[in-house]
């Protein structure tokens, strides 16, 4: 039997209206603050996905940056009970425990305040969704802290003035439930050849140089975390032996932790969990990262 003109026509439109929705892509997700105390924000979907075992150390192994460690906490703790608190740019060496002071403070101070703090992070490549991020955050029933990791920007990459949008906050201004702490080895985020390049090009080299470096201005506290000492990288490796108990004296394995030093050329934090991993590894017991 010959399809009716009318059958055809509600074929049709549907056919219409399933390319639309593939052209629009999913709906926004709902998102249950209740699912857990750190989130990744997804922004295809507008979904803050929760992360169930967050990967983080306890703060208390946290060593050789004590200054700044007391500084984040008690800035991180003063936004948690509802009063003002600044955005924060953590820079400098790589694998002194940038990323790894701002989940561990997150924890501690989620723990003990009672104010339900919650953590979202935001990966590099979505900088530039901040503001859909943003109208979610201003609903929530309680504070959050943006977390962008590793943050820096290249030549061609304009995002930077979406990130400098959300820091000023616009004519709205930045909802008073929101923070944003940033981790960078740059302490302006962007490479000195392009800040170099922008002066010897730029019809007024001092403008041109000032509008890339406002970006790291729009934060109020910058943190600085500079290459460690022996004597912390050996107190950082005591502290991991000790805390996940492991059957060593210090004596009998400081050599093999600065030989270890040594051969990865720098001695960080992360290098000290890497030689506990190795160590760990070779006594056959287990190591919960996320203890």
């Amino acid at each position: 039997m010959r399809e009716s003109k009318l059958d055809i026509l509600i074929n049709e439109m549907q056919k219409l209206s399933a390319a639309l929705d593939r052209i629009a892509g999913p709906a926004a997700a709902d998102n249950d603050w209740n699912a857990a105390d750190c989130f990744v924000w997804a922004p295809a979907a507008r979904h803050l996905q929760p992360v169930a075992r967050p990967n983080r150390i306890d703060l208390s192994l946290i060593t050789g940056v004590d200054h700044v460690r007391d500084i984040l906490f008690d800035n991180t703790l003063r936004f948690a009970e509802g009063y003002p608190a600044n955005n924060v740019l953590l820079w400098g060496a790589r694998g002194m425990g940038k990323s790894s002071l701002v989940k561990a403070v997150h924890a501690k101070v989620a723990g003990d305040s009672g104010s339900g703090l919650k953590l979202v992070e935001v990966h590099r490549e979505d900088i530039a969704s901040l503001p859909a991020l943003m109208d979610i955050l201003r609903q929530a029933p309680m504070p959050v802290i943006i977390f962008c990791d590793d943050l820096s920007f290249d030549h061609d990459d304009t995002s930077y003035k979406s990130l400098k949008a959300v820091l000023d906050g616009g004519v709205e201004g930045r909802p008073a439930n929101v923070v944003l702490y940033a981790t960078s080895n740059r302490r302006h985020l962007l490479p000195r050849d392009m800040m170099e390049n922008e002066q010897s090009t730029a019809i007024n080299p001092s403008e041109a140089v000032e509008e890339k470096v406002s970006l790291s201005d729009r934060f109020g506290l910058w943190l600085g975390f500079y290459k460690c000492s022996q004597d912390d990288y050996l107190a950082m490796v005591d502290g991991y032996a000790r805390y996940f108990r492991l059957p060593v004296e210090p004596e009998t394995f400081h050599a093999e932790a600065l030989e270890w030093a040594t051969t990865r050329g720098s001695r960080s934090g992360r290098v000290a969990w890497q030689f506990i991993q190795d160590l760990a590894g070779r006594l056959r017991r287990q190591l919960d990262e996320t203890t």
